[in-house]
């Protein structure tokens, strides 16, 4: 993988980053870090901004922009958009949410059947990010003491969800089916409200 893909990479999954700090994770010298971010920003991928610091100067740091999420692929979102188009057209919203409800139940019944031999909260949760990094929605996990939190740093349908956030409303509602009596499952990020991802947190109940 290019340099420039990895620094990508990293700051999908990891957010906001100095030159320095990505000098250090990838292995590569300050100079040629700088190098390959004024070429990403040359091309419009990346962007930086400026945050205060406790002591001296404000720090730089990096970000994707929008143009970025390119990059990572959109599962052919013109055709999507165009087939949800076509399916209000021709049967009307209430046939969009028959044709959403249907696809929920294949997946859920898909992801049930994958996490089936998964013996805990945990297990199911982690089963459940190597499907969806699979899907191509680059998850993580993390755990603290009283939560699980299913962290999507990509979002290879947001072109589709953004037309219609029924298919947003309909993951969080599969989520909870999945651990049903296990956790109650929350959204605290959101690609659609600004936010770099999306993240869920897994309660035990």
């Amino acid at each position: 993988m290019k340099s420039t893909d990895k620094i990508l990479q990293t700051l999908k999954l990891e957010g906001p980053q100095t030159a320095q700090q990505l000098a250090l994770s990838l292995g590569l010298t300050s100079m040629g870090a700088r190098q390959h971010l004024q070429q990403l920003q040359t091309q419009g991928l990346i962007d930086t901004f400026d945050k205060k610091a406790s002591r001296g100067r404000p720090q730089r740091f990096w970000q994707l922009t929008e143009q970025s999420q390119n990059e990572f692929g959109d599962n052919h979102s013109e055709l999507t958009l165009q087939l949800i188009e076509s399916v209000k057209t021709v049967f009307g919203n209430n046939g969009l949410e028959q044709l959403i409800s249907h696809r929920e139940k294949q997946t859920l019944a898909n992801y049930q059947g994958q996490l089936a031999s998964c013996s805990d909260l945990l297990a199911k949760v982690n089963k459940l990010a190597e499907i969806r990094t699979a899907e191509g929605y680059m998850a993580t996990v993390e755990v603290t003491k009283t939560e699980i939190f299913l962290l999507e740093n990509h979002c290879p349908i947001c072109a589709a969800a953004s037309a219609c956030q029924s298919l947003c409303r309909s993951e969080l509602e599969m989520f909870q089916a999945l651990v049903a009596g296990l956790a109650n499952v929350n959204r605290t990020e959101y690609i659609l409200e600004g936010a770099r991802r999306c993240g869920y947190q897994f309660v035990a109940i």
